[in-house]
């Protein structure tokens, strides 16, 4: 059974008297460092000085300094940079500054899972990952429940890491929610599997995939886009609410019947064999090493692929629906 905290077991007093480092302000790094902040914990924002998110940070009503200066003064330093350039950031600007009984922590356990981080041995090394997007991490603070979370210690070279990382939870109002045990293994494994093979990579594949069979079947490419990709959102706020039993229920018996019967069809011994190949290559480093050199040579292939995907039928058909859609027009 996983084991799940809440505010009963985090305790502030752990990080009296400390600072929290937040590097990076992005849509993690903004949500997290306000509910900080608003938590009564002292934060600097450590962020490229004179940059947009500079600005940002400073408006908010956080302390905000270069990145260098702020993991000088952090005695937790949360990395909320993308996973691509964290170790660059690290090893230029972090890396001298992780002294004995620092804490360093992560949202997600990329770097430090495959080796692309290594800190010293006599700091904490933890990670407190939200379930959720930023702007949802801070919405829901700033609405007393939160979003929750995963709690995982890598390295307790104090004997306190797990408190520190419970404390940083509360802060951000995980523990509002509920705050799950794992490893650092664990997250990122099932992360990646789950960003690949269902939430990002599937879903979208199957979309365009069943676009294009209704489009070549002589179907209007305005319609295919109806049923193939824009009540998505509909099934999928379903499962979000009430997991697949409420979809089950509220969808038509015909579209119930049909899905139970020719999903298993789609999603055959062919698909499970590719999802199996997938998270082979994530257990082995395998997709990790391909997407550092990926990364390393200026995205080539990322490039190229999110062109096609822009170009795409159902991207240039759905732009001209949507427009016709203003209640989706929101920030």
């Amino acid at each position: 059974m996983v084991k799940i905290y809440y505010d009963k077991d985090a305790d502030f007093s752990v990080l009296e008297n400390k600072t929290i480092a937040v590097i990076g302000y992005g849509s993690q790094g903004s949500g997290q460092a306000q509910n900080l902040h608003d938590s009564g914990l002292n934060v600097i924002v450590g962020v490229r000085k004179g940059g947009e998110s500079w600005g940002q940070a400073k408006s908010d009503g956080l302390a905000v300094a270069g990145i260098a200066d702020a993991a000088k003064k952090g005695d937790v330093i949360q990395m909320l940079v993308p996973d691509e350039i964290q170790p660059l950031i690290y090893q230029s600007d972090i890396a001298q500054h992780m002294k004995a009984g620092k804490t360093l922590c992560f949202s997600h356990g990329f770097n430090i899972h495959f080796n692309q981080i290594v800190p010293p041995s006599d700091v904490n090394v933890i990670m407190v990952a939200p379930k959720g997007p930023g702007y949802l991490v801070r919405r829901t603070y700033t609405e007393g429940i939160g979003v929750p979370a995963l709690i995982a210690i890598h390295q307790d070279a104090t004997g306190n890491a797990r408190d520190i990382g419970m404390a940083y939870a509360k802060g951000i109002g995980a523990t509002r929610a509920g705050v799950l045990d794992t490893t650092f293994k664990e997250e990122t494994e099932t992360d990646l599997f789950g960003e690949q093979v269902d939430l990002c990579g599937g879903i979208t594949c199957l979309i365009k995939a069943s676009f294009e069979t209704l489009v070549a079947a002589g179907y209007q490419p305005e319609v295919a886009y109806f049923e193939t990709l824009h009540e998505v959102k509909l099934i999928v706020d379903l499962i979000h609410e009430g997991g697949l039993s409420k979809m089950w229920y509220y969808v038509s018996n015909t579209a119930e019947y049909g899905g139970l019967t020719v999903g298993p069809k789609i999603i055959n011994e062919q698909s499970r064999a590719a999802m199996k190949e997938a998270l082979r290559r994530i257990q082995s480093g395998e997709f990790a090493r391909e997407f550092v050199l990926e990364s390393r040579a200026n995205r080539p292939v990322l490039n190229a692929l999110e062109r096609q995907e822009r170009e795409h039928q159902v991207e240039q058909v759905g732009k001209e629906l949507r427009a016709m859609m203003p209640w989706l027009k929101k920030d």
